[in-house]
């Protein structure tokens, strides 16, 4: 669960980047990128931990 905070912070100081300076844009892709990828890994982990939790 460490893991899943440290990556949204990252991805949300990563879009504050990107949308404040400008010309940096790609970094606000990036963040939304980073961000999504963490969803699918934090629904990932919660699957498998159900299944586990059923045998």
């Amino acid at each position: 669960m460490a893991l899943f905070l440290l990556i949204v912070i990252l991805a949300i100081v990563l879009g504050i980047i990107g949308a404040v300076i400008k010309g940096l844009f790609y970094l606000l892709v990036i963040g939304v990128i980073v961000f999504l990828v963490d969803l699918v890994y934090l629904r990932t982990r919660m699957r498998s931990r159900r299944r586990r939790s059923l045998r």
